[in-house]
């Protein structure tokens, strides 16, 4: 924790890792003093902490474990930024893989989460699904958890969260206490009709809140003087605004889809009353035809989808059949109340089945070959021996280095560059290793006449987001002499980038001093990226949330749907979040992929594309990317589009 430098830390983290598969209990008597890491700012720091924590825990230390995940969270709850919400993102995902393995626990850290509902959209969605998942997988906590979940629903204010914690109040809530839950939740809806009044008044309150303009003298950070306009504008009263949220995102926003939630859960707790209660059958089928009348109006279904609007009416409908009709409630009864928890257990079944398999994966791969060299500790000297954590010898200048034993030489070969012609006086080549945020260059340098080249040196540039740390030393060659230098270039995010320059040297026999131009070296995007999982919602939100979009029409020669998507999953070493269709019948195909880079940017790509018959089965259709970066979502593009157009077999 000690160290500053970034790249420290992610070895020593991946160097903890390695060494946890063989020595697991010596890394779980370590474990606290690893999770200090969670105070690092980084992302990539924070996630490969918690890795290692989830691998690590037990029942010894999982109380331990969970109250440092809960202080970290609710450090992270102070600050704003978009570091600190990714990094509450993964200690949130980690506390319900706690909560998952240890369902004892699960009880002391809802409390903290149930506070998240009312967050950002991306967290308290996150949270809605840990919620659900808990409530559905351990029968005797709902007790506690459901009267939590209502106590919060007055301060949710994402329609998202508001459909989950509705749907999970009206599916699991106990008989004996559906009336009282049912009373709570009108009390949110208020009263009917829905009439949209409240516009009208704020009309007026607009024209006062209008934005103003203020402009003020700041200090730059170079010490000058600059003028600084900005619009203020008045923050709503909200305090004076009493209007519960639930009714707020029907009425006022128009949320159609949050309505039919209300609909159904109405319905379900009425379905599940111990003995009728007409007065209350009658307050939920007024609710119901107030939902209808607003999804007709004209006002309302502008903000709203309107394609929902008849799907909205139909599902209102069949709730008052079951409502009213004593035949269509007997038969419908059973489904309404049961099918939605065996839904939900296949689907968290399904999910808990996809990260085995993942781990099997890992475990079946092959530690070392059969004519490995063995390295005995006790036959080293004590100056080679670096402590106790140097269990595994063999790999520790390879991992530090970046080295992989399975690089070919043609891999290596393919990131050989030459900087000069075989003609030039000095001939240059680059051999280019790119680690987590470092690229280091050997340039091999060969002089070619039969002279002596004195003070020859190599003067790089970079272009893009490089900078260059370790700059090469100045060299002398002799006739016919060669040498190798290194350059190491530091990287701050994910873009293509390019590296430039030129040798100087001067030629003893003539004392001229001479310059040779070299070619650039162009860093490819693809050294950066690697495949990434994360959740449909997360997936969505971030579609939402990302700003930039580059749009890629598709032209291949491609004529199998899945045959192209598998290209450009290869192409672009990317995840398939979709699941694949069986046969190659259908003439479509949308799938979404995602991706990470090493420095935490996340990249989002959309394939959606069709066979055309009047194309002469064809392909044709768009492929659309969303980063929060420019670099990445342009760079991607070009790379997407020279792939797809030298596919041609």
């Amino acid at each position: 924790n000690g160290q500053n430098d970034n790249n420290v830390q992610l070895i020593v983290l991946d160097r903890l890792a390695a060494l946890q598969k063989k020595h697991a209990k010596i890394v779980q008597e370590l474990l606290m003093d690893i999770m200090r890491a969670l105070s690092s700012p980084n992302p990539d720091i924070c996630q490969k902490v918690l890795e290692i924590a989830m691998e690590s825990v037990n029942a010894r230390n999982v109380s331990s474990v969970v109250t440092t995940l809960k202080r970290e969270l609710q450090k992270s709850l102070q600050e704003d930024s978009e570091k600190s919400m990714a990094v509450r993102h993964m200690l949130v995902d980690a506390i319900h893989d706690c909560a998952k393995k240890f369902p004892e626990v699960a009880e002391s850290v809802v409390g903290l989460l149930m506070e998240l509902l009312s967050s950002s959209e991306r967290t308290s969605l996150q949270v809605a699904m840990f919620v659900r998942a808990i409530i559905q997988e351990h029968p005797p906590l709902r007790a506690t958890l459901l009267p939590k979940l209502l106590d919060s629903l007055g301060d949710i204010t994402s329609p998202p969260v508001m459909c989950v914690a509705l749907w999970i109040l009206g599916e699991y809530t106990n008989p004996e206490d559906a009336q009282e839950t049912f009373d709570d939740i009108v009390k949110e809806v208020g009263s009917t009709p829905f009439v949209v009044a409240e516009e009208k008044k704020e009309e007026g309150a607009e024209a006062d809140a209008a934005p103003k303009i203020v402009t003020k003298n700041v200090v730059l950070a170079d010490g000058t003087y600059a003028t600084q306009t900005s619009y203020t504008q008045a923050k709503p009263t909200e305090a004076s605004d009493k209007t519960p949220k639930l009714r707020k995102m029907i009425v006022t926003h128009g949320d159609i889809f949050v309505a039919e939630t209300l609909a159904a859960s109405l319905t379900k707790l009425v379905l599940q009353f111990p003995s009728p209660d007409k007065a209350r059958t009658a307050k939920a089928v007024l609710i119901l035809c107030a939902i209808c009348k607003l999804a007709e109006s004209s006002s309302t279904a502008g903000m709203a989808q309107r394609s929902s609007a008849s799907d909205c009416q139909d599902r209102c409908t069949l709730c008052c059949r079951i409502l009213l009709d004593p035949k269509t409630r007997d038969l419908l009864k059973p489904i309404l109340l049961e099918d939605g928890k065996k839904q939900l257990a296949n689907y968290l079944k399904k999910v808990a089945e996809e990260q085995p398999q993942k781990k099997k994966k890992e475990e079946t791969s092959l530690v070392s070959q059969a004519d490995d060299l063995i390295h005995f500790r006790q036959l080293k000297t004590m100056a080679v021996n670096a402590g106790d954590v140097d269990l595994d010898d063999g790999a520790d200048l390879a991992r530090a280095t970046g080295f992989d034993k399975g690089s070919s030489l043609a891999e290596e070969l393919s990131h050989c560059y030459p900087l000069s012609g075989f003609a030039d006086p000095v001939y240059a080549e680059a051999l280019v290793t790119v680690h987590e945020y470092d690229i280091v260059l050997e340039i091999l340098l060969i002089n070619r006449t039969p002279n002596t080249l004195a003070d020859l040196s190599v003067e790089l540039s970079t272009m893009g987001d490089m900078k260059i740390v370790e700059r090469p030393q100045a060299q002398t060659l002799g006739p016919l002499d060669q040498t190798t230098i290194r350059a190491s270039i530091k990287v701050s995010s994910t873009e293509t980038g390019h590296i430039f320059g030129t040798i100087v040297y001067t030629d003893m026999t003539t004392q001229e001093q001479k310059l040779i131009h070299l070619n650039d070296i162009h860093m490819d995007i693809m050294d950066y990226i690697r495949p990434a999982t994360c959740s449909d919602e997360l997936f969505r939100s971030m579609w939402a949330e990302f700003e930039w979009e580059n749009k890629v029409a598709i032209a291949t020669s491609i004529t199998s749907l899945t045959e192209f998507l598998d290209h450009i999953v290869e192409s672009t070493k990317m995840k398939c979040l979709t699941d694949r269709p069986a046969g190659d019948k259908s003439s479509f195909l949308a799938a979404n992929l995602y991706a990470r880079s090493v420095f935490g940017e996340d990249a989002l790509v959309n394939v959606s594309v069709e066979k055309k018959e009047d194309n002469d089965g064809k392909l044709a259709g768009y492929i659309r990317i969303r980063s929060k970066t420019q670099g990445i979502a342009l760079s991607l593009g070009d790379r997407i589009t020279s792939v797809q157009r030298g596919s041609e077999k």
